[in-house]
């Protein structure tokens, strides 16, 4: 029997079990052995708030079109962040270059369930390399998720660069800011998160909570405001508070997942009059004036290089390694008590 974990209604899980499947042509069959939950994006599911549940997304004409839903409960097999050992590879596909075989630990994308059954495309070239943690698998998208939003940035040698966010994605946006030379300020609610951006390279930390940063990230930078602010949280004043910190001209690179109304934020104010630029990054694509040269794939296979090197550390973010039968208090955690996680892994 195959296990998923599924949505049911808003703040319900539950594991499902279905019959195992034949593995049709032209697939992989893959054991999970870690997935890792995405604090952003599938909260939005497990609370309700996402608009494929209430809209459909229209992929030719780029739009969301009301009165239908795209998605209904159950809402099963979300996760993007999947570890797994191949146990089946079609007989057709024997000899594929890059293909992993039978025995290989592999990366990608199949969901929180047991077992994945994965086209072949979409794991050539993703077997984990020798020595890294498997847990470190768990982190390829979310860390290019992290690396767009860098790349989006076009961060220069000695730049001020502001991270709003500090969660797993904003920790790894610090670190791989840091890495691109900029002189990173990290701005969270929560100080435990700034004690871990602290080590991941921020010069400077903020906490949301006091006030006034971008006062405070003007003073220290002689008046002028970041040349670059990262907005990675998802929160509508956070992205207000973005636009007020950096500099006339400056660039904003907008990378959470925003729900509902956009409560707090004022484009009339500094946005207007400092001329900001409002930049969206998103894994779907990366910057358009490097597709030429950058694709989602670079940008996963890169990052989990980085982590090879030990240029990037990924494992100490994991705060909570759950099974998946226990998988409705992993996200009773994330949802509830924030404060007291990081990475959250489901365990298979």
């Amino acid at each position: 029997m195959e296990r998923v974990v599924q949505f049911t209604g808003p703040r319900h899980v539950e594991i499902a079990e279905h019959e195992r499947e034949p593995l049709p042509p032209g697939h992989l069959r893959v054991r999970t052995r870690y997935s890792g939950i995405s604090a952003g994006t599938e909260l939005t599911a497990y609370r309700g708030t996402n608009p494929y549940l209430t809209r459909t997304w229209d992929p030719e004409a780029r739009l969301f079109r009301e009165g239908t839903a795209g998605i209904e409960y159950p809402v099963a097999g979300w996760g993007y962040s999947e570890v797994g050992e191949v146990v089946e590879v079609s007989p057709e596909l024997d000899g594929t270059p890059g293909l992993p075989v039978t025995g290989d630990l592999i990366w990608g994308i199949w969901g929180h369930c047991s077992e994945g059954i994965v086209p072949a495309e979409r794991v050539i070239g993703h077997t984990l390399p020798d020595g890294l943690d498997p847990l470190a698998g768990a982190f390829a998208r979310v860390g290019a998720i992290a690396h767009n939003a860098v790349l989006a940035g076009d961060i220069h040698l000695g730049e001020d660069v502001a991270v709003f966010g500090q969660g797993v994605i904003g920790l790894l946006t610090t670190r791989l800011a840091q890495l691109s030379g900029a002189r990173v300020t990290a701005v969270d609610a929560l100080d435990g998160r700034l004690d871990t951006a602290r080590r991941y390279g921020a010069h400077t930390t903020l906490n949301a909570r006091t006030g006034q940063v971008a006062e405070r990230v003007r003073e220290a930078t002689g008046g002028l405001g970041a040349d670059l602010a990262i907005e990675i949280s998802g929160a509508y004043p956070a992205l207000h508070e973005a636009l007020r910190s950096v500099a006339v001209g400056g660039r904003v690179v907008a990378s959470g997942f925003y729900q509902g109304d956009g409560t707090g934020l004022r484009l009339g104010d500094e946005f207007h009059h400092n001329r900001v630029q409002l930049v969206c990054s998103q894994i779907g694509g990366v910057p358009p004036q490097l597709s030429g040269r950058w694709s989602v794939e670079r940008l996963q296979r890169t990052f989990l290089r980085l982590v090879a090197e030990g240029q990037v550390d990924v494992t100490s973010l994991v705060s909570h390694v759950v099974p998946a039968a226990d998988a409705a208090d992993a996200y009773v955690l994330l949802d509830e008590r924030p404060a007291e996680a990081l990475q959250v892994v489901l365990e298979f």
